[in-house]
């Protein structure tokens, strides 16, 4: 997309995906406004080249003004988490996106690209080489699973002639600036709390930030209206491979402690039946959706993705890693 004084609208500027998607939108010409709830969060995007527009997303009348003369909006915000209060669950994931959207129609935009997740499509069966035709979960047991599936469904169905939407569906979204993934993993293995599950052995697919960015960027060009587009790192890997590298860039070496599967299983649905019917602080030991994630195949079949957006990933693992052991030499004081 070339600079001709367009203006995109951006949820979630001031998270991992947002923050890279407003600095390729700013690099690339764009005039970028974005979502800000807090001081910090408008301090984050204003210092990433947006400007910030002050409210969260459950103020349609911020995102309607933040979103008034835009060509596109991307909706980054969600909720994160795999555990947590479903009513906050709902009301980020499902009614922010609902939100989002009846402001982006009412200030006229013209193209909506949403950020999706195959989390959508997780109900604790393995995903193998699955493509866009897998069907949603908004029944999953996990609250993150069932409200991503809701609110992708709310896109969807939001797709009519002058107001497009598109869904971009990462897996894994991994690379420096992570505040989710590899800080998780490092502080599992230094309270130890880590352990693989069935060995680690499966394959997964991944995507480096970077080529989220650049899928949704695709999207947003190239993408059918109503369209729905998986995008990932190109081959998978096996598991504990590429969380054995990941943990390596930060000189973190796993622990080779071992969970058999169905131990895992009944102790991740017992654990979540405690803490719920305790109503226990903080996250169960272990959780349904770090089960499925951490255990099963996920593996994606971009085909879609490369005939109609042309996608192909920018940014190999490799590349990535060497990012992300650059990244942590940087930070890590000298050994006198």
């Amino acid at each position: 997309m070339s600079d001709d004084g367009r203006i995109a609208f951006v949820t979630g500027g001031s998270g991992f995906i947002g923050g890279r998607l407003i600095k390729r939108l700013v690099a690339d010409g764009w005039r970028v406004r974005a979502l800000a709830r807090s001081d910090g969060a408008a301090k984050k995007v204003s210092a990433l080249g947006a400007e910030p527009v002050r409210g969260d997303l459950e103020d349609r009348d911020a995102m309607r003004a933040g979103a008034a003369g835009a060509d596109l909006v991307f909706h980054a915000a969600a909720h994160l988490g795999e555990w947590g209060d479903r009513e906050e669950f709902e009301r980020i994931n499902v009614g922010g996106t609902r939100n989002a959207l009846q402001a982006a129609r009412a200030a006229g935009v013209r193209r909506f690209v949403h950020v999706g997740t195959e989390a959508g499509l997780l109900a604790g069966k393995p995903l193998v080489n699955v493509n866009e035709d897998a069907p949603l979960r908004p029944d999953s047991k996990a609250l993150y699973s069932a409200t991503k599936a809701m609110a992708e469904q709310a896109v969807r169905e939001a797709n009519a002639d002058g107001f497009e939407t598109v869904v971009v569906r990462p897996r894994l979204v991994w690379g420096a600036g992570d505040t989710t993934i590899l800080p998780a993993l490092v502080s599992a293995v230094e309270k130890k709390r880590f352990s693989w599950i069935g060995g680690g052995g499966h394959r997964t697919s991944t995507t480096h930030v970077d080529n989220v960015i650049h899928g949704l960027m695709l999207g947003a060009e190239r993408g059918r209206p109503g369209g729905v587009y998986f995008v990932t790192d190109g081959e998978p890997v096996v598991f504990r491979e590429f969380v054995t590298e990941l943990l390596g860039t930060q000189g973190v070496p796993p622990p080779d402690r071992n969970t058999p599967p169905p131990v895992a299983r009944v102790a991740a649905a017992a654990s979540e039946r405690v803490w719920r019917l305790l109503r226990r602080p903080g996250n169960p030991p272990v959780t349904r959706l770090a089960y499925w994630l951490s255990a099963q195949e996920c593996t994606i079949d971009i085909s879609c993705a490369r005939r109609e957006l042309g996608y192909e990933p920018v940014r190999s693992r490799a590349q990535g890693m060497e990012e992300l052991r650059r990244e942590h030499a940087a930070a890590t004081p000298a050994t006198p």
